[in-house]
Parts: C-alpha cells; structure tokens; sequence
C-alpha cells in the first residue's frame, strides 16, 4: 500500500474515521504523530508490560506478553489494547498492516472521544496516548493542518 501522499493516507483512514465516527484529520494526525506514517513502526512499552500485562514471571516474560506491551503500525496501537478490542489473530505483528492498524487504532480513539464527549478533544487525544505526554493533544491537533484540504488563496 502506498502512503507517500496525503491523498492515499487520507483515503486509508477515511473508511475507519468514518465507520468510529471519527474526524478523519485528526485520525491522520494520530498517524503522523504516532509513527510517521511508517506501517512497520514497532516500539516496546516496559512501562506498559509492568503496568497492564503483569507477566507470571517478570525476569522472563512469555514472547506473548512482550508483544502485548508493544505498539504496532501506523496508529501504535498496543497489543494489549488490541486484544482487549477483540483481537482474534495469530501474531499481533499483523497489526502493522495498514488497514488493520488504523481500524483498531481507530477503535480505541472512538472508546477515548466517547469517555470525554464533551470535553475538549485535547483531553481524549491523551487517553489514546496513556497520558504519558501532557502535550500529545496539542502536538496531533497542530498536525491536523497537514491533511485540510487546500483553499485557493483570496
């Protein structure tokens, strides 16, 4: 799949935003922000492992808990998380791919805007981040007029 354009970025995640309800450019600024649009972008979260996976034997934990306390694809999506949205695959990996990504980032965006329904989106923007970063909010918001279709000059 090719994401080189915007075109191509905003058309992939135009059919998960909109099927979540969700705004599409912001859902492309959660992209950017999260992994620079790079579908193999795979991190490990220790604080994650230690906070939510909790694995039977901390000095050695099971490949299966590593990987639930990894992010995954365009959106960083969590293992964890993943299987907590109902994630049946084999191998989490496979949340690398695009459009896998971004319908299970895009399900944990849509449970953040629907827990701060009225809030400013700041706030449900750092749910989706585990509110590691007080200004993730402002940082995707200010990527949004990355994907704002362009006016003609007046």
């Amino acid at each position: 799949m090719d994401l080189t354009t915007n075109d191509a970025r905003i058309a992939l995640v135009k059919k998960w935003a909109t099927k979540y309800g969700l705004d599409p450019y912001i859902v492309c600024a959660v992209c950017e922000q999260e992994s620079s649009w790079n579908p193999w972008a795979v991190r490990f979260e220790p604080g994650f492992l230690a906070r939510y996976v909790k694995p039977a034997n901390p000095v050695a934990p099971t490949t299966h808990e590593i990987m639930q306390a990894c992010s995954f694809g365009l959106m960083q999506i969590m293992g964890g998380v993943a299987l907590g949205l109902g994630w049946r695959g084999y191998f989490l990996t496979n949340l690398c791919d695009p459009d896998m990504g971004v319908d299970y980032g895009c399900r944990k965006l849509q449970q953040c805007f629907e827990r701060y329904p009225n809030e400013d989106p700041e706030k449900a923007l750092l749910a989706y981040n585990g509110g590691g970063n007080p200004d993730y909010g402002k940082q995707v918001l200010g990527r949004v007029v990355h994907y704002l279709p362009v006016t003609g000059a007046v």
